[in-house]
């Protein structure tokens, strides 16, 4: 297949049950916002070290390079996701809201969020906010839409593409719902990974910055928070001159820099690891063809209709990608890309091809499937607003009390 722009009807050939493409790939080479060379900081895990590999960078390479992953794939799922949330509005793609703005809830410290949108349930379909949450008074598994959402299957897959396509490009695993119930897993169809190749501070022992902002003062490293406001630091501490911290008389203690006072100690298992400067940054992106066809509606539903909503999901896909990253996009602090060349191709074919307008393609896709009657039922209606339930509630309340109404000023 050659092409200059993906088109529908090159996605309903590529996602049909006879289609002989294996996947979209997108391969991007991204430079830091200071230039070529310049250091990021790549994602740290357990133990504060960075993910360390070594990949084959080209298929005549004499041996393998040093590489670090500076954004792994499912922190790239999570970043598409959040891309497709801001703009579910624009795309109309389905979302349910949890609603966490009744007065119960009041209380909660403002950095909170007051809605969370299933776009950006850690577990989609198959999270615990679906399932602990009720729509109109009743528990949602007990609704009929929430009982095909939660028994939805790759094989049987109409209330997903109707509710919750992103689960079928990302993946899921519904565990959460009991050992005597469904646990029914679907393998992620898209993958994105961005990796720094050749660090300039090679494949081990990493240098660890030792800068710290200094207290004016130099207050000495002693204090005792007060016992009814733990946790509340607006609610007064007080000061026990030449005590460690720990305890005194039962009451707990702490140390000055914890609270925000005196130096910063200096302690090697908390030293912050040094940005990293790469010889190349790299992202890479495909969309399985392979994966996806094995998503079906399910019932009566044909491979024509099967066809057509898998058409959806690329398209979403592709839409996702070039909104969270054809332009400059930042990870975190001190990481800050953008892309300096990249290139599609459909896999099997030495041309490359264009993304083109990636929202023209999904709306082109989502009206194909309409006109076939493939379940659309949540797109273009809005979100639907769920509430927790009781037990949800008191867990929330639990971990974050009224602090207010609990010994607070």
């Amino acid at each position: 297949m050659t092409t200059s722009i993906i088109t529908l009807d090159h996605l309903l050939e590529a996602c049909s049950d006879d289609g002989r493409t294996s996947a979209i790939c997108i391969d991007t080479e991204l430079v830091p916002i200071g230039g070529p060379g310049s250091p990021v900081n790549p994602a740290i895990y357990s133990g504060r070290v960075y993910q360390h590999d070594k990949r084959w960078e080209t298929p005549d390479s004499d041996k393998p390079a040093d590489v670090i992953v500076i954004d792994n794939v499912p922190s790239q799922a999570n970043r598409l996701e959040a891309a497709l949330d801001d703009n579910a509005d624009r795309i109309g793609i389905p979302r349910f809201v949890l609603d966490l703005t009744g007065n119960e809830f009041s209380h909660l410290p403002p950095h909170l969020p007051r809605t969370i949108s299933s776009l950006r349930f850690p577990h989609r379909n198959a999270d615990a906010y679906l399932r602990d949450s009720a729509f109109g008074g009743v528990a949602f598994p007990r609704t009929v839409r929430g009982r095909e959402i939660l028994t939805a299957t790759a094989s049987s897959a109409a209330a997903l593409v109707a509710w919750f396509p992103h689960a079928l490009l990302y993946g899921f695993w519904q565990s959460h719902l009991g050992s005597n119930r469904s646990q029914a897993k679907h393998a992620r169809a898209w993958t994105s990974e961005i990796v720094g190749w050749h660090p300039a501070t090679g494949a081990s022992g990493l240098a660890r910055t030792r800068g710290t902002k200094g207290d004016p003062l130099n207050l000495q490293d002693t204090a005792k928070i007060s016992p009814r406001a733990e946790g509340d630091l607006l609610a007064g501490w007080e000061y026990i001159e030449g005590e460690k911290s720990g305890k005194v008389g039962g009451k707990k203690t702490d140390s000055l820099s914890n609270i925000g006072h005196g130096q910063v100690p200096f302690r090697d298992s908390e030293l912050a690891l040094n940005p990293v400067s790469f010889k190349r940054i790299s992202q890479s992106s495909s969309c399985s063809f392979a994966q996806l066809r094995r998503v079906q509606l399910g019932g009566s539903f044909d491979p024509e209709q099967d066809a057509a909503a898998r058409a959806v999901l690329v398209a979403l896909g592709l839409y996702a990608h070039q909104t969270a990253f054809g332009r400059g996009f930042a990870l975190r602090s001190g990481t800050d890309l953008e892309s300096e060349s990249a290139s599609v191709r459909f896999h099997g074919d030495a041309e490359s091809a264009g993304l083109g307008d990636t929202r023209r393609l999904l709306e082109d896709a989502v009206g194909h499937a309409r006109s076939l009657d493939v379940p659309l039922d949540g797109w273009h209606t809005g979100p639907v607003v769920l509430h927790p339930g009781k037990a949800l509630i008191n867990a929330i309340r639990g971990s974050w009390p009224d602090l207010d109404h609990t010994g607070g000023l």
